[in-house]
């Protein structure tokens, strides 16, 4: 009875809290509603010079367009001025919550005939701008959403070089399940934090399969996840196109894109109004106001959020004798000859009796409440301990964990040469997974930096999701990789199994991505500080470590990935193969191994990817790209690019065959290298890119090359080359200082047959040369 009073008391206070949540309100004078949309301040419907919405520091940015001319007008949100047109941009607004808004766009889609295979709808790109704005895409609301059978949905952001993309695939309308969006007849993917542009691309894989015949249309679009359940009926005609305007995008908003603290300085812009709290947004720029407890109305609004009288209603006032009320809150009291709290929800008025003993019972009742708090707290802490061990040895056994205790005994110095750590030692040594911390995200999860309780730095990566039907091979591919011992591969030092997905750790790399070195940007130019002789021995010693994992290692271990984004660069500039979550382990020795095709686009073997046939001269075709990325200082592909020129790869052995390379030859690498050096790397990089992994040399062929070639350059310099005196880590600008930053654009599909249109002419001009 004791411990339900107390809870009742508890219980009491959050009520009132719940009950002062602000209301939407307009500025005095100015439209409540356009339609059925109501526009609560600081948005005001109108030009600025009505006052009916916020300006701050004289910017215009929560203005509302309200269209009459439809027969229930329509808002419009303002998202600036296109630089190059002047054109206004403007975008239908559905809806203004406190920290959201809601508005709506057509999805890209592109329809073809089913006899034909001729496009009859181009509508396959579409562009979102926040930018200038309070506005950015909600990166926990929205997800990237492909619909169709053999289709792709693609985003690409220029600004920070981020792309994704997810692909479908269907062959009847029997395969396609409601509700289920993993890949059949519909895909998605999750958006990064601080988008604020997006380019929106939807593909067919293929325009003449039988799937058209009741699937002509692909559609992609960025919705709203809670907004959108795919029904089989998606895929049918081009009815989607209407139903996938109405799914609404999820804007995230603030008050300008100043903190708390620094617009208080200025209290004649400041937007917060009396009797209301300011936070800073955790999303974008920016602060928010809200009304204090006990106090309820528009906080952006003068003169500011009013007092909630609680005691007005007889009926509903929380007190069970006199209610009065106070500004911000209220006091109960019993009537003349009653004791207690006067509360509903606690002892309320007990009338009084001379003979009571109200001291005693106080007394004992307060023990009671004491004793009660004492002892739930130690029973909830000793089973929440509990709970949490065996969650723990769950997570464990279901990581694998004795399957890596036997394998690690049954190599020598196994146990020394990987540590398995604890979760509260990688939790302590990455601040609680920080996110201050983060040095990249990639397809397989996210990499922090730690440091452990010998202060000694590493890289810890927090996988997002693991099969449990790949535990065994997860931990073989660890154990193997953990004996690795090369200078130039980063090492495994060792993975925690405690938690919900593996944790791996491995040595930290300090000097950024080959990708940033070559990819820097100033003022839109390249800015590699990289030289001639520098990207020989990077590209050397590449080599150098994946001949090794091909063929010298324990058990020869395919890489998959290999791309500039994955080769680090310490101090030295001394290059270190990285990121395994996509490799393999050839332990049958075989020439090929079926699997389900993956990489990143632009780097992506084209046989392998037709086939599913992974082997080690899949790798080799990757290197290749690299080396082309070296010579060039081109991205591997981009939108940007036209049609002929989107593949790198297929651009750079186009020239080749010309013998027109030297124009895309980048001139620092021209101006310093000896010609007839870049002219051989040039021949190398056209033999790795063969379209045929039979036409490509081995890794290591390819490393004796180069090694070959480093030498000579050395020798013709005359100079032996110290890295640390000509070069020093630098701080990129136009990307994050993200070390282990990998762009999110790896996929994954089951077909092997079919490839995008987008492969499609990655390959095309490759297929010319064959």
């Amino acid at each position: 009875m004791l411990l339900h009073l107390l809870l009742l008391l508890q219980l009491s206070g959050l009520t009132l809290t719940s009950s002062t949540t602000p209301l939407p309100q307009s500025k005095p004078g100015c439209e409540a509603k356009c339609g059925n949309v109501a526009i609560p301040y600081p948005f005001g419907i109108g030009p600025s010079e009505n006052g009916c919405s916020f300006t701050g520091d004289g910017l215009q940015l929560y203005n509302i367009t309200c269209n009459t001319s439809f027969n229930s007008p329509k808002p419009f949100l303002w998202l600036g001025t296109n630089l190059t047109s002047g054109k206004i941009n403007m975008i239908e607004l559905i809806g203004i919550s406190d920290n959201e808004v809601r508005v709506k766009k057509s999805p890209a889609t592109l329809c073809y005939e089913q006899k034909t295979g001729n496009v009859t709808l181009d509508e396959s790109t579409n562009f979102l701008s926040t930018r200038n704005t309070p506005f950015t895409i909600s990166s926990t609301k929205n997800k990237l959403f492909g619909i169709g059978c053999y289709s792709m949905g693609f985003i690409f952001e220029p600004n920070v070089n981020f792309s994704t993309s997810c692909v479908t695939s269907c062959e009847t309308k029997e395969n396609i399940v409601d509700g289920s969006c993993s890949g059949s007849g519909c895909c998605q993917v999750e958006l990064p934090k601080g988008i604020k542009r997006f380019l929106n691309y939807a593909d067919s894989l293929n325009a003449t399969k039988e799937s058209v015949s009741f699937n002509p249309c692909s559609y992609s679009f960025i919705g709203e996840s809670d907004n959108y359940t795919f029904n089989a009926s998606d895929i049918l005609g081009t009815n989607f196109r209407t139903k996938g305007a109405n799914i609404p995008i999820v804007l995230d908003w603030a008050i300008g894109n100043k903190t708390c603290e620094e617009a208080q300085k200025d209290m004649s812009t400041f937007a917060c109004q009396k009797d209301s709290n300011c936070s800073n947004s955790d999303k974008v720029p920016g602060y928010s106001c809200t009304c204090n407890t006990g106090f309820m109305g528009n906080p952006y609004l003068s003169p500011g959020c009013q007092d909630v009288d609680e005691c007005e209603d007889q009926h509903k006032n929380p007190c069970s004798g006199i209610c009065t009320n106070t500004i911000g809150s209220y006091s109960c009291t019993c009537p003349q000859g009653h004791h207690g709290d006067g509360r509903k929800g606690g002892i309320g008025c007990i009338r009084k009796n001379k003979e009571f003993p109200i001291l005693y019972v106080t007394l004992g009742i307060g023990l009671g409440f004491l004793f009660l708090i004492v002892a739930s707290s130690l029973v909830y802490l000793s089973v929440k301990r509990n709970k949490l061990n065996e969650l723990k040895e769950k997570f464990f056994r279901q990581n694998g964990g004795i399957l890596l205790k036997q394998q690690l005994s049954s190599y020598e110095g196994g146990s020394q040469a990987t540590k398995i750590f604890t979760a509260e030692e990688l939790k302590a040594a990455t601040n609680n997974y920080s996110d201050k911390l983060i040095l990249g995200k990639g397809s397989f999860g996210t990499v922090y930096l730690g440091t452990l309780s010998d202060k000694s730095v590493v890289a810890i990566k927090k996988s997002k999701v693991i099969d449990e039907s790949q535990i065994e091979q997860f931990i073989n591919e660890l154990v193997i990789l953990s004996q690795v011992n090369h200078r130039n591969v980063v090492k495994v030092l060792g993975c925690c199994l405690e938690s919900e997905v593996p944790l791996l750790v491995y040595e930290y790399i300090s000097n950024g991505t080959l990708f940033q070195h070559i990819h820097n940007k100033v003022d839109g130019k390249s800015s590699s500080s990289l030289s001639w002789k520098i990207r020989l021995r990077i590209a050397t010693e590449s080599a150098g470590a994946l001949a090794y994992l091909h063929s010298a290692a324990s058990i020869p271990i395919i890489h998959r990935d290999i791309k500039s984004a994955n080769i680090l660069l310490d101090e030295n500039y001394t290059a270190k193969v990285s990121d395994f979550g996509a490799s393999r382990l050839n332990t049958l020795g075989l020439t090929q191994i079926d699997t389900l095709v993956q990489g990143t686009l632009g780097y992506l073997d084209p046989e392998y990817f037709e086939t599913s046939q992974l082997t080690d001269k899949s790798d080799v075709y990757s290197f290749g790209v690299v080396l082309v990325e070296l010579l060039t200082g081109e991205m591997p592909i981009s939108p940007n690019r036209s049609l002929e020129q989107r593949s790198l790869g297929s651009f750079f052995l186009y020239t080749m065959e010309r013998n027109d390379v030297f124009k895309l030859i980048q001139p620092q690498v021209a101006n310093e290298g000896r010609r007839e050096h870049v002219i051989a790397v040039a021949e190398l990089a056209r033999r790795c890119l063969s379209m045929e992994g039979g036409g490509r040399p081995t890794m290591k062929q390819v490393a004796a090359e180069l090694e070959s070639l480093s030498k000579s350059e050395i020798q013709l310099s005359g100079v032996n080359y110290q890295p640390s005196q000509e070069l020093k880590p630098k701080v990129f600008n136009d990307e994050p200082t993200d070390l282990y930053y990998v762009p999110i654009n790896s996929y994954t599909t089951g077909d092997s047959g079919q490839c995008s249109s987008m492969e499609k002419d990655v390959f095309k001009p490759m297929n010319m040369l064959r």
